[in-house]
């Protein structure tokens, strides 16, 4: 997806010489946080609106530029890089500049969140596996080998959590063959961690706890 058919530019780049007062009384109509400040087309910054509030309103954007965060991206990027850099910086809006760094415009938050929605790993139905193994020991393509060797589609993986020496891995399938997919995972020494209702390994773990239960109260 190209990012030039989300650039938004119904705010113009502040310019240092505005005062906080007016800046002020237009963020009353506006849910952004951050406001973005440039001169002469050229980006130099964004303000954080949390900061901008309390900041006297006889002074200008240019006295504060010392509270300027220098977040952006270009518009030559992947759409899904976008994600990373309004993470890293909990901001809802994302300035985009050229390679010349003029100002071209802002990606919305909500925009890329539900650009995301509509990927085959969120649309598609199909189950979901989170499952971990020692850093050191997974392979992306032993984990692809395994769930399609069951004929079912794999529509993504990604590294969900990494704790001390392990990794732990979310998978997005069909739902075809899904209780020999979590058995063939464990027997490569992957700890299956979400709960499914076709594993018959939880299944049997239960039944014989159950039975326990019951041999304990004769």
């Amino acid at each position: 997806m190209s990012l030039e058919n989300y650039i938004i530019n119904d705010i113009e780049i502040r310019n240092p010489e505005e005062t906080i007062g007016d800046l002020q009384k237009l963020l009353k109509d506006l849910n952004y946080t951050h406001i973005p400040m440039g001169k002469d087309g050229i980006y130099l910054g964004s303000l954080s609106v949390n900061d901008l509030l309390t900041f006297e309103a006889d002074k200008t954007l240019g006295e504060h530029q010392y509270a300027l965060e220098g977040f952006f991206v270009r518009n030559t990027v992947y759409w899904l890089e976008t994600l990373d850099v309004f993470a890293r910086n909990q901001t809802n809006i994302l300035p985009v500049l050229s390679l010349d760094n003029k100002y071209l415009g802002y990606l919305e938050l909500a925009d890329i969140i539900n650009n995301f929605n509509k990927t085959p790993f969120l649309s598609e139905p199909g189950g979901i596996i989170v499952f971990e193994k020692g850093s050191k020991d997974y392979s992306f393509s032993e984990i692809a080998q395994i769930i399609e060797s069951h004929n079912a589609v794999l529509f993504g993986l990604f590294i969900s959590g990494k704790t001390e020496g392990l990794t732990q891995i979310t998978a997005k399938l069909s739902s075809t063959g899904l209780n020999e997919i979590l058995q063939t995972l464990r027997r490569y020494g992957y700890t299956v961690i979400s709960e499914h209702q076709e594993d018959s390994f939880n299944q049997s773990i239960d039944d014989r706890s159950e039975y326990l239960d019951k041999y304990l109260k004769i």
